[in-house]
């Protein structure tokens, strides 16, 4: 491998500050609730907003602001992001009367949980896809009470308009109006205007992630996000102002987003970079995208296709793009990454908005260990048993000797006494 754009190498960052800050934001909603909130509204978003659920009235204000054809949008978007959480959904089923011995009957359920909150980011956009891709499976999942929170644009008492009409048209029964850290732990701890959920969903600042580390366990939580990913593996046929647009779709979220090119050809490389510059020249965006691109941006020759997907596999990139040739052909050897698009006609930013895939995904190397959300995230898989008695007598014995082993003499005697 020949390294042709390296990335900056990021300075050691002492977090302790953050999670203080972050314990005490946290504390402060726990003892003083709504007065907190409305206190940091004030603090970070310049709001004076006193009533933190959004009304129905301010929800159809919303709709009345919507342009027709941005209207139809967020309706196609939703309409292919529900019907793959439905056929996810379909894939997912109970399993009842399972017997590994005569007797013996096991099975589990699917079930949703209960409550869930999405947090859906205003930062530096109105990130109003993000609320389609959050709600709308947990609607898919059969979740009773799914509640949508954002912060307000800055300034401001209202969340911006299309984010409030995504969030109503994906299936929100509530909808409050508070952002950062202080959601969190509203959602997490309940307040008089906020009752608590079971589970926190959604990308935010590192403020957030931090929140959601922190309340994992009193809630449960998708996964801890950091910077958007894109790596793109290219061969020499690829279209270098094809990845480099890809590249910068990604660029232009964060200055700490991550682009990175792999390709099999030092031509492509060479080209790629060229038409990233070009295209940096007339990006409205170019302020953040070319900050990441020079401080984060990496482009590397691989060898051969070979180490170009071992690479990726070390990687494991929120978004992996195969540009290659039949990417098809080497689908089942990636086994990390949050979503994939295969051949240089899917575009990441496709997935981003609207094919139905969700786009909220695993982030700094979490693509190990688990995908991104789907109708699953909100499933618990709950498994039940029951015995005859002749099975129970037929297993007590096991199970005694197996307590004694560990010590543990009264659960011997809970099998015993079933002799």
């Amino acid at each position: 491998m020949k390294i042709i754009k390296q990335a900056k190498q990021p300075a050691a960052e002492d977090n302790s500050r953050l999670r203080q800050t972050v314990a005490e934001i946290i504390d402060r909603v726990i003892s003083e609730g709504d007065h907190a909130l409305q206190e940091y509204a004030h603090r970070f978003d310049e709001s004076e907003r006193e009533n933190l659920r959004v009304s129905r009235a301010e929800i159809d204000a919303a709709y009345e602001k919507m342009e027709p054809q941005a209207l139809e949008d967020l309706k196609a978007a939703h309409a292919n992001i529900s019907a793959f959480a439905h056929a996810q959904r379909d894939t997912i089923r109970p399993l009842d009367d399972f017997s590994p011995q005569p007797g013996i009957h096991l099975g589990h359920r699917i079930l949703p949980v209960g409550s869930c909150c999405c947090y859906v980011p205003g930062g530096s956009y109105p990130l109003y896809s993000t609320a389609l891709m959050l709600l709308t499976p947990a609607k898919a999942a059969g979740v009773e009470r799914i509640c949508a929170t954002a912060p307000v644009v800055h300034g401001t008492k209202e969340i911006h308009y299309k984010t409030l009409v995504a969030m109503d048209l994906a299936g929100a029964d509530e909808i409050y109006a508070v952002g950062g850290a202080q959601a969190v732990a509203a959602f997490a701890y309940g307040t008089d205007s906020i009752p608590a959920v079971d589970m926190i969903v959604g990308p935010g600042n590192r403020f957030v992630a931090e929140a959601k580390r922190q309340c994992y366990g009193k809630i449960g939580i998708d996964m801890v996000a950091g910077p958007s990913e894109v790596l793109v593996i290219a061969d020499e046929k690829a279209d270098a102002k094809v990845i480099a647009a890809d590249l910068l779709a990604q660029a232009e979220h964060d200055p700490n987003a991550k682009a990175i090119l792999i390709s099999t050809s030092a031509k492509m490389a060479q080209e790629t970079i060229a038409a990233v510059e070009e295209e940096l020249a007339a990006l409205a965006t170019a302020g953040i995208a070319r900050r990441s691109w020079e401080d984060n941006g990496e482009v590397a020759v691989a060898d051969d296709l070979e180490e170009a997907i071992a690479l990726a596999n070390a990687y494991a990139p929120e978004h992996l793009e195969v540009n290659v040739e039949e990417p098809e052909k080497i689908l089942e050897r990636f086994h990390n990454y949050g979503s994939l698009f295969l051949g240089g006609n899917t575009a990441e930013v496709f997935g981003d908005y609207a094919s139905g895939t969700n786009h909220t995904l695993p982030t700094i190397k979490a693509a190990r260990y688990t995908g991104g959300v789907w109708v699953g995230t909100f499933l618990k898989v709950c498994t039940h048993q029951s015995m005859t008695r002749e099975a129970s007598r037929r297993i007590a014995p096991l199970v005694s000797r197996m307590a004694e082993g560990e010590g543990l003499a009264a659960h011997a005697q809970a099998a015993k006494c079933r002799l």
